[in-house]
């Protein structure tokens, strides 16, 4: 099951509206459990690496099915991941920082995509943005009325 592009930008909204209220611009990437992109927003005055940095930080988050915040250890001096920092690999890059956080689904807690946020001070700023957003996407979504099936378009006459 991978996380849908309606649920996407549900947590899309959810992380802008948190950024906000801590006064923060950042970018938002969600992608499904491939680390395929699904869904992405750049607030007007984030800068520019922070396109990438989501972007990477959600891949990694569902590359190695945690949040990335777990990560910050690893990467500190003399620890196995030091020097990594940020390593860009076009779409799939490998950003061992805070803010790359999984989303699950409600149904049983499966991984169902992740979501990456990058431009708040810090990554711990971006991993508290990034945690409650992802809650937000797997929250109950009122059905959509069914859409009627289309009549079939009659052949032209010869």
């Amino acid at each position: 099951m991978n996380i849908g592009h309606i649920a996407a930008e549900t947590a899309i909204a959810a992380a802008r509206q948190s950024a906000e209220a801590a006064g923060v611009t950042a970018a938002f990437a969600v992608v499904d459990t491939g680390g395929n992109l699904v869904a992405f927003s750049r607030m007007d005055g984030a800068t520019l690496i922070t396109i990438d940095t989501a972007i990477g930080k959600a891949y990694t988050a569902v590359s190695v099915g945690a949040d990335t915040i777990h990560l910050t250890g690893a990467i500190q001096p003399g620890a196995p991941l030091f020097g990594t920092g940020l390593t860009l690999a076009q779409t799939r890059s490998f950003v061992p920082y805070g803010g790359g956080v999984l989303i699950r689904s409600a149904d049983g807690g499966r991984v169902i995509g992740a979501l990456g946020v990058s431009g708040a001070p810090s990554s711990d700023d971006d991993h508290a943005i990034g945690t409650a957003a992802a809650a937000a996407a797997v929250a109950p979504v009122e059905p959509a009325e069914p859409v009627a099936p289309v009549a079939p378009v009659a052949e032209p006459v010869a």
